[in-house]
């Protein structure tokens, strides 16, 4: 009874121990258990005295069983940790302690456990190992080196990384003298130097990119960091990093050059050149695009919208192509635009539009590039009005070369035929009426010369020299010398062109025209009514023209519309009727680079309308 009363009160004992323990007999059965010994275990409190060791920790590592063996043989003090796995996957790690348990009589009868939990030291251990190791790592990858200085013991103590960064053996003992030499004369060393001292001095922290030259001779870029220590208020020392960054300085060092290159290129080609975002806002311009709207730095275009800088029509028309291009991400290619500025000036535009992407494929903005072919547009329109001035040429000569052939030949076979009569006639008085012919054959060969001359002269004159002519004082002119002619057919001329209207024209050309529209007025004169010759001025389209009016016979101009300035045309059966007037006529307007338009009815009149290019 005393017996198990003793063994109760053990019993209760050991299981208030606040040290996990437990004892095991000679079959290695729990005798005895603490709580916290169940509980570090992870066990269940119901059923582990009298269960064997094995039976409770299965997972136990091998190496137990040789220790307990041994604490059975009265080997004591075997120590270790060990990491335990729970049934739920929790991990423990418990520093543990196995001894022989002996009786009265110091014989072994089982063994004595005890454990520790040390799972938090074991794993804040492993956090510093891992940490270690990545710092390790991070310094070889990144070439991050340490240093420190002892002021009172005058000794500068360089880590391995930052022997290596420097070129030194490992042996090396570098002192702050040699460590300063290191640095590059000039700037670096300069640099270096006082900043150490201001830290000192003031307590703040440096941290500078220089550059080194190494034991071997090499030049690199380092960032050199540090800052003071201070123990009480007293200055004790310097710490510090250092990283060796040449490569990365070398690569930046290129994207600047790359950078700059591509700046150079793109402000010195002859196209503008933008970049915009989504927003349609400029994030980079070029020099060409700077001059064109009128700014001298980059910087007073970039944010700014379309919008904020045309007017608001073409800024609209510019937004809606943005919003094709980034909504559909297809380019325009090539489309020809004319832009108008705030100002008024246009510019003629050859424009592509081409979407940008990410990395993720993703469309971020647009690319712009404009072409200014304002000049070649001018160039265009010039070659297309000379090939139409070069084509009326070509016709006209055509028409001239079909006249003179025509004309010349017809000439030639009445001559042909008028000396052969002459040369087989006998009789005197008929011989004298075919010479009277041929005199008429030749007076009519000369006057076709010299409208032909005239007509000669006036096509390949290339030095026409206009001057600013008096168009009322020039009709003046003209009805002064036709006044005999136009007494003789009761004709009259009111001239209302306004006094001192002024057009650029050539002086003799506007003399013969003025004279030639009023002769042909009075020779196709209405039978019915007396001549009535009206000249007078209209502005079209900011041309000055100039209207001789007639209430003459008129003409078909449906039926000879397109033969009206012909050579040689004649419409009236006029006895004076040569066809050759009008076609002069015409010819000295357009050698003047002017033109001439006529209105007509029949029985009504005729009016000529003469179209000036001179803006006044």
């Amino acid at each position: 009874m005393l017996k198990r009363l003793n063994h109760d009160i053990q019993n209760y004992l050991i299981k208030q121990l606040p040290n996990p323990t437990a004892f095991l007999n000679d079959r290695l059965e729990v005798v005895y258990a603490s709580d916290s010994w169940i509980e570090a275990l992870m066990l269940q409190k119901d059923g582990v005295i009298g269960r064997g060791i094995w039976e409770l920790i299965p997972q136990a590592p091998e190496h137990w069983h040789e220790i307990l063996e041994n604490c059975l043989k009265g080997i004591s003090g075997q120590k270790g940790v060990e990491r335990v796995v729970s049934p739920n996957r929790e991990e423990k790690w418990f520093e543990y302690e196995n001894n022989p348990w002996y009786d009265e009589q110091e014989n072994v009868i089982g063994v004595l456990i005890q454990i520790t939990d040390v799972t938090g030291r074991i794993k804040s251990e492993i956090r510093h190992e891992k940490t270690e190791i990545l710092m390790r790592a991070q310094s070889e990858l990144a070439r991050i080196g340490s240093w420190e200085y002892d002021v009172v013991k005058d000794q500068l103590h360089w880590c391995n990384m930052t022997k290596e960064i420097h070129e030194v053996p490992l042996e090396f003992q570098p002192d702050l003298e040699s460590a300063i030499e290191f640095y590059k004369e000039g700037y670096s060393r300069n640099t270096i130097s006082m900043v150490v001292y201001r830290s000192i001095e003031t307590g703040q922290p440096w941290s500078e990119k220089l550059q080194l030259v190494t034991a071997n001779g090499r030049e690199i870029w380092v960032i050199a960091s540090g800052k003071p220590l201070y123990q009480n208020g007293k200055y004790i020392g310097l710490v510090g990093t250092f990283q060796d960054v040449t490569h990365t300085t070398q690569f930046e060092q290129r994207i600047i050059e790359s950078e700059k290159l591509l700046r150079t290129v793109v402000d010195n080609l002859p196209l503008n050149l933008y970049i915009k975002d989504l927003e349609s806002r400029k994030t980079l311009v070029n020099k060409s695009e700077c001059e064109y709207l009128g700014v001298s730095d980059p910087s007073e275009l970039l944010g700014k919208t379309d919008f904020d800088l045309l007017p608001k029509k073409m800024a609209q028309i510019s937004r809606d192509e943005d919003l094709y291009v980034m909504s559909n991400g297809k380019s325009i290619i090539g489309k020809e635009t004319l832009l108008e500025l705030h100002d008024g000036s246009t510019t003629h535009f050859l424009s592509s539009k081409i979407p940008l992407f990410d990395a993720e494929n993703q469309i971020y903005g647009l690319m712009g590039i404009s072409l200014d072919i304002t000049d070649l547009k001018q160039k265009q329109e010039e070659l297309r009005e000379l090939i139409n001035v070069t084509s009326q040429q070509n016709k006209k000569l055509i028409n001239f070369t079909h006249i003179v052939s025509h004309n010349l030949r017809s000439h030639s076979a009445n001559f042909s035929m008028l000396l052969e009569l002459l040369g087989v006639e006998e009789d005197p008085h008929e011989a004298q009426r075919i010479v009277g012919m041929l005199t008429k054959a030749s007076n009519n060969l000369m006057e076709t010369l010299e409208n032909l001359n005239e007509v000669v002269a006036i096509n390949t004159n290339t030095n026409i020299q206009t001057s600013r002519v008096d168009l009322h004082h020039m009709a003046e002119e003209a009805e002064n010398n036709l006044a005999a002619y136009l007494g003789a057919n009761l004709a009259k001329v009111v001239n209302e062109i306004p006094k001192a209207t002024m057009v650029q024209a050539v002086p003799s050309y506007m003399e013969n025209i003025i004279s030639s529209l009023i002769t042909n007025a009075v020779r196709y004169r209405h039978p019915d009514r007396l001549p009535v010759i009206r000249l007078y001025m209209e502005k079209t389209n900011n041309r000055t023209v100039l209207c001789v009016e007639d209430n003459g016979l008129g003409i078909d101009l449906d039926k000879y519309g397109d033969k009206l300035f012909g050579m040689y045309k004649t419409f009236h059966n006029h006895p004076d009727a040569r066809g050759i007037g009008l076609y002069i006529t015409k010819n000295q307007i357009e050698a003047m680079q002017a033109s001439i338009l006529t209105c007509s009815e029949v029985d009504q009149g005729t009016t000529f309308k003469i179209f000036f290019n001179d803006p006044h």
